[in-house]
């Protein structure tokens, strides 16, 4: 964050490790019920359709929510709107944990979305403003940060797996109650209070944008599954509804996304490079696994496996190179490098076979992937949050993790299309188009202090 930052704080290293733990915990919660599917499905008698929505209530409540669970948290604390979040999610946890209908059962999950929604943005402000008075420690709180996202992405294959065959699909849900618990105990001894900004809540602009992107991330998640028709009609509300929050916006005295928070240096590009990044990176796990278990006749269990070695190069690199990488190189130049490098294990992915083998065809470029993914993760979320003034931090962050949620859902659901005429090896190099599109656009248009050299 830009301008004055407070001195650091002697509990931050505390207070990182909770905050990746939230982390961990919110990415954990879209993959465990993977592996319990079937289990849920028997026990409470969800049909094909229903089941998807499982995941995707979640997802879109999110998705949709993020934005002004950011604004929340610059109103009135990031810490507090944290514990708010979190006491929301475990809540939500034991709801779902419990339930003996489906219906009650996706309305938890929505509200598990809702409460993630409120802690994403708030966490990630306050390790943005811990740091922001050591640049180096900074990119290294990120390396955590960006670590922790991708060990809660798979331990939800592994726990999801142990869990469902050894207790009950009712844990999945169940398991974030006591560290929920732990978490808020902890909230208040180690984080920071944080600042309160003046302002208050812009209710009406706070429903269209989030109804807005709530209905955008619906239609792209079931755009498969619909007719052309209905996702254009919803694809043409929901532009409705954020042109209708756009002239709230300019007509407002206290809106929810000032225009001046794009006057940041590099705001607007990095976030359009972080939904790149998301496009490129969501379908390249989803068809790596759907290789594995399509054509390589792998297990879920074996595909998480199978996907452990790049989980933890990710991990080692994120914690222990990225940070000298950045600090050496710059910010800019680590990001297009990172995208280039996706972009070429995404092209060599596109090359696997009918008959290839995980050690032959699938461990060099997932590796590969995971230098990528090192490289670009914490320098695009340097470059989207950075140049934000520190009273905009909360909402800096809930632009950036929306954006990469979105660019998720839309890559996803683009990639899944294109594989419907043309197979896993055209979902793969259009998700390698995508990367190296990132990759061009953030070597042109990235600029500014910060950039080139040690983060402001």
């Amino acid at each position: 964050m830009s301008a004055n930052p407070p001195s650091s704080d002697p509990r931050r290293w505390w207070a990182l490790f909770l905050l990746c733990a939230a982390q961990f915990l919110v990415i954990l919660d879209t993959s465990i019920v993977g592996i319990a599917l079937p289990a849920l499905q028997r026990a409470l008698g969800f049909d094909a359709a229903g089941l998807q929505w499982i995941f995707n209530a979640y997802v879109v409540a999110f998705g949709g929510l993020l934005l002004l669970g950011g604004r929340l948290a610059d109103l009135y604390r990031p810490r507090r709107l944290f514990a708010i979040g979190f006491g929301v999610l475990t809540a939500a946890s034991l709801v779902a944990g419990l339930a003996a209908t489906g219906p009650v059962l996706l309305a938890a999950r929505a509200i598990q979305g809702a409460g993630a929604a409120l802690i994403a943005p708030a966490a990630l402000s306050m390790v943005m403003t811990l740091f922001a008075a050591r640049p180096a420690e900074l990119r290294r709180a990120l390396g955590f940060w960006g670590a922790s996202a991708a060990a809660g992405g798979t331990a939800g294959v592994f726990l999801g797996g142990v869990i469902t065959e050894w207790l009950s699909w009712r844990w999945t849900f169940l398991v974030n109650v006591p560290v929920g618990v732990l978490v808020l105990l902890a909230t208040r001894a180690w984080l920071p209070r944080g600042e309160r900004q003046p302002g208050r809540v812009d209710v009406l602009g706070a429903l269209t944008i989030t109804g807005g992107l709530a209905l955008a991330v619906y239609t792209i998640v079931t755009a498969n599954a619909a007719s052309g028709a209905t996702t254009a009609l919803l694809l043409g509300v929901s532009g409705l509804l954020f042109t209708a929050f756009a002239l709230i916006q300019r007509a407002g005295r206290s809106p929810l996304v000032p225009r001046a928070i794009f006057r940041a240096p590099n705001l607007t590009i990095g976030n359009v490079v972080m939904a790149l990044l998301g496009a490129a990176w969501i379908p390249m796990w989803f068809f790596l696994n759907m290789y594995l278990q399509e054509v390589l006749a792998f297990g879920a269990f074996e595909s998480g496996l199978a996907l452990l070695p790049m989980t933890l190069a990710i991990m080692f690199l994120m914690m222990l190179a990225t940070e000298r990488i950045v600090g050496r190189i710059g910010p800019k130049t680590a990001l297009v490098i990172g995208l280039g490098v996706l972009g070429l294990a995404l092209v060599l992915f596109a090359r696997m076979p009918a008959g290839g083998s995980f050690a032959a065809h699938v461990l060099l470029p997932s590796l590969l992937g995971a230098v990528g993914m090192s490289l670009a993760y914490i320098p695009a979320m340097i470059t989207a949050t950075s140049g934000a003034r520190a009273e905009d931090g909360g909402l800096a962050s809930g632009l950036v993790n929306t954006t990469y949620q979105v660019g998720s859902a839309i890559g996803l659901a683009a990639m899944v299309a294109v594989s419907a005429s043309g197979g896993y090896h055209a979902a793969f190099l259009g998700a390698a188009g995508i990367a190296l599109g990132g990759a061009a656009l953030a070597a042109f248009a990235v600029r500014g202090p910060g950039t080139d050299g040690a983060v402001p």
